[in-house]
Parts: structure tokens; sequence; C-alpha cells
């Protein structure tokens, strides 16, 4: 009994020892210096990130809708009577000038005269029927009635409903043609959208490996389509380029709202929660610090996010890039 007595007397005064040691100042990195009094932390090194300053800008709210460049009027070439059309010198998509010839026609009565009188040309076997096959043909000939078709106005081809050689009646449609002028944008606009779409309002059109091109909402046009819930929204185009025909499929987006010298940052300085839905932007203060700030945001345009609340002076220096996962009041180093 007497040795485990003095051992366990020996190993509470080794704690107590331990325990003094402990009471005095800490090893490096900790708070404490002798005397119990607190010691600040040496700071760390800077995290590098980007920054920009925010600025004032417009901004746009825009519907994006499918569409296609629509001929609103079409000049229709028809075969002013029954025969066959000897000639076609355009085809879909040819450019044409008012008043150019774009085909004839040969009445049927003329063809069937023409047609005898070369079969008789084939068949005559003496010189008195070559001769009055020969009259006949020229008689035939000098009482031909052949009509030209030209075009009633400048445009595009945009169909063709015969070829060379093919019978036509009379009136039948030969050649259409788009008019110059006349070419503009159908976008299908989403019903739920339509209210908030005026005449006047400007809008962009994006033809696939051109330009965009400038418009303006001309009218809703009453002709919805029940399928998609979707009603064509007419938008007219100063002027197209060359290749732009009917029936060429464009995103057209339209103008519905506009917000006049709004506090704006880069889309990059807005992270989300996505949880809560929480938008927060990181500042940098005059220590060089970030600074993390709830915000309330507005509309989104060309890379750049309004910010409603809290007001933000212009000149306010937010973290673009290296923001994600910096703590509040880490020391930052702005880099370019």
């Amino acid at each position: 009994m007497g040795g485990a007595v003095r051992k366990r007397a020996t190993l509470l005064l080794l704690l107590g020892l331990a325990a003094a040691g402990c009471g005095g100042k800490k090893g490096e990195g900790g708070k404490k210096e002798e005397g119990g009094k607190e010691a600040a932390i040496a700071p760390g090194p800077a995290t590098p990130v980007r920054a920009v300053e925010v600025t004032r800008a417009d901004v746009e709210e825009r519907i994006s809708a499918p569409g296609k460049i629509t001929a609103m009027a079409e000049a229709k070439i028809r075969a002013p009577f029954a025969g066959t059309l000897v000639e076609l010198a355009v085809t879909d998509g040819d450019r044409v000038r008012k008043g150019a010839t774009v085909g004839s026609v040969i009445a049927r009565d003329s063809e069937a005269a023409l047609s005898g009188a070369r079969e008789m040309e084939r068949e005559a076997g003496t010189a008195s029927e070559r001769r009055d096959a020969a009259r006949a043909l020229e008689l035939a000939r000098g009482n031909l009635v052949r009509s030209r078709l030209t075009a009633s106005g400048s445009g595009v081809v945009v169909s063709h409903a015969a070829s060379r050689g093919d019978r036509v009646s009379e009136d039948e449609e030969i050649v259409s043609i788009a008019e110059d002028g006349s070419l503009v944008v159908l976008a299908d606009v989403p019903q739920a959208q339509l209210a908030r779409i005026r005449p006047g309002e400007p809008a962009v059109v994006e033809i696939a490996g051109r330009a965009p091109l400038a418009g303006t909402v001309h009218d809703i046009l009453p002709a919805g389509k029940e399928a998609d819930l979707t009603a064509p929204v007419r938008i007219d185009i100063a002027s197209l380029p060359d290749g732009a025909a009917s029936g060429l499929f464009v995103t057209a987006r339209i103008v519905v709202d506009r917000h006049l010298q709004s506090v704006v940052v880069p889309d990059a300085a807005v992270l989300r929660d996505d949880v809560t839905g929480v938008a927060r932007i990181a500042t940098v203060d005059a220590g060089s610090r970030a600074r993390w700030v709830v915000v309330a945001t507005g509309l989104s345009d060309a890379g750049r996010t309004e910010i409603l609340r809290p007001p933000l002076a212009p000149g306010t220096r937010v973290i673009v890039g290296g923001q994600v996962g910096l703590p509040d009041g880490a020391p930052v180093a702005v880099t370019r």
C-alpha cells in the first residue's frame, strides 16, 4: 500500500508542474503572454484579387424569341393565257429589278400550229409537199403569240411554280417575288410576355453569320398559335443585308424595360447562394481588406448587373476574381 501511495503522489506532482508551466507565455502563434495579457495575432499574407470600380450605365431587359423573315407583300407573275413556258430566266433567291424579263409563254393555239407545220416539214416527200410545209411553217411563225413575263417590282424571287417546258393554264402563278421594303421579322413571343411589348420599342435581330440588325416593334399580329401559346410580333428592319431572304430564321431580342444611369457591377462580382438566393458582393475598403455586402440586384445586361440596394458610390472597388471563400476582413492585394 505504501508504494502505491508514493507513486500516486509523484504523478500528482508532475501534473501540477506541467500545469504551472502552461500558465506562462504561449508558444509561437498563441495569444497569451506572461501575466495573461492578450497579444495581437500577426496578419497573414494578403490574398491576390482582381477588382474594378462601380460605375453607372443604362441597362435594359429584353425578351428573346425565335422568328423568321417574312415578306408582307409578294408580286405574283402569272401566265397571261394558256400555253407553254418556253423560257424561265430566274430561280429562287435571284434578285430582279422592276421591268426585267423573267420568262416567256407561247399561246397553246400558236404552239399547236407551229408543231403541226414542223410535222408537215418532217413528213414532206415531194417538192410540192416541202413547199406547202415551208409556207405553213412561215405562217405559223408569223402568227406566233408569245408573251414576255416581266417583274412588276424589284425584289428577290422566293418561289417558282413552273419550269421551262411546262404547260401552264391562264392566270397560273409562275414566279413569286418578295418586293423590296416588304421584308419584316415575325417573332413568336410567348403570350405571357405580350402585355410587356409596346409598338415603337427597339429590338435587335440576330441572323446566324451576320452582324445584329436594329429593328423596331411594329405591333402584335392577331394570329396566335394554340400549339405553343405564342403570338407573332412584327419587327420592322430599316435595311436587310444581301442574302437575308424571306423564310430565313432569326432570333429577336425586344426591349421591354430600361433603367437609366443605374449603379452596375460586372456579373462576376455577384455571388448567389443557391439555397437562399441571397446575393453578395465583396468590396475592398480603404485598408485593403475584403468586406462582404448583401445586395439587392436588378436588371442584368451586357455582362453587368444592376445593384439596387444598398447605395454604392461610384468608384467603390468590387472584387471580380479571387473572392470565393474569402473571409470578411481578410487582407487583399488588388492585381490587374
